[in-house]
């Protein structure tokens, strides 16, 4: 049975296109193009399902049209619109050095000085020059590379060195 814990999540399946099961796949992380991996996992009545595919095209650089295994009509891929995509942390983590920003939510972050936790990774807000981490208490983290010290990826523990009076804030810590 594969757990919550052990894949994240990377994107979700929208409406079929054509009539031999194939199907939008809009993705936050490419990882599935950059590893050796030949299924992805949907969830489906909240169970996690490995889904081989069959073949996949990029449309964008957010979107592709994928085709699973044993989803060879419309009909079929139609059960899965609005289905949530996931990818295995055992696949992604084997390339530690090039994590994607997905990749480590449910991480936690550590002061590296104090060793003290600061809070879990619930989401990563890239959509600015300026990426944050956002914690499960709200509070944001600058995602810097200077700040990162190290990633412990089996772990999944950050080490930051944060600048003095950080989680002092109001409205962070």
């Amino acid at each position: 049975m594969i757990r919550e814990d052990d894949v994240y999540k990377i994107g979700r399946l929208g409406k079929p296109h054509g009539v031999k099961g194939e199907i939008t796949f809009m993705f936050d992380d490419d990882i599935f193009d950059r590893t050796d991996c030949d299924y992805l996992i949907l969830s489906i009545d909240g169970i996690l399902v490995p889904f081989f595919i069959d073949e996949y095209r990029f449309r964008s650089n957010e979107t592709a049209l994928v085709k699973f295994e044993d989803v060879d009509t419309q009909e079929r891929a139609s059960e899965l619109t609005n289905t949530d995509v996931f990818f295995p942390r055992s696949i992604s983590d084997e390339g530690g050095d090039n994590l994607s920003w997905a990749a480590i939510v449910g991480f936690d972050v550590l002061d590296s000085r104090s060793g003290k936790s600061v809070g879990r990774i619930v989401s990563v807000d890239d959509t600015t020059v300026n990426t944050l981490f956002e914690l499960e208490d709200g509070q944001l983290i600058p995602a810097q590379d200077e700040l990162i010290d190290s990633v412990d990826v089996g772990r999944r523990v950050i080490a930051m060195n944060l600048p003095d009076g950080l989680l002092d804030i109001d409205g962070v810590g």
